[in-house]
């Protein structure tokens, strides 16, 4: 019969593996969470992105019709929570992006061959709360978005 060491059980690996395992299984529901999170907040960046877009988009039709581009911001993206699209601007400048007039009352100075379009400017905010309260971060964060968009000639 053979006989046994006093440390065969010390130098036994055979339950190191369930040790290991109990370290490291907390780690992935925080992983999970924070993958979920993060994603969450990168969906409604591109939400707010597509609703600027939008609203630039009827604005470069309607210059002067705020509010429908306010609409057309919310309509894109009706799950953001608080969505505002501020003021949008519009004006006027040369077809070369230069001598830019808000609100084209007076006509931009020395566009060569009367070369002028119209340019609507649109900011579009959104709130995202995290589903869970992650140290050094805030309970709720703002984003944002900006657009521009050209219209034909005038």
């Amino acid at each position: 019969m053979k006989k046994l060491n006093r440390f065969h059980l010390l130098r036994d690996e055979q339950g190191a593996s369930l040790v290991e395992l109990a370290f490291v299984l907390p780690l992935f529901p925080l992983l999970l969470c924070g993958a979920l999170d993060f994603g969450r907040a990168f969906y409604l960046s591109v939400e707010i992105v597509g609703a600027a877009q939008a609203a630039a988009a009827y604005g470069s039709q309607n210059p002067t019709d705020t509010a429908g581009m306010q609409y057309a911001a919310q309509d894109d993206a009706p799950d953001v929570p608080n969505l505002s699209a501020g003021t949008p601007t519009y004006g006027c400048e040369c077809s070369d992006g230069t001598n830019y007039v808000a609100s084209c009352a007076p006509a931009p100075p020395s566009c060569p061959s009367n070369n002028e379009v119209q340019r609507v400017n649109v900011r579009v905010t959104g709130t995202y709360s995290p589903l869970f309260p992650w140290p050094g971060l805030p309970s709720s964060m703002s984003l944002s978005s900006s657009a521009s968009m050209r219209s034909g000639g005038s």
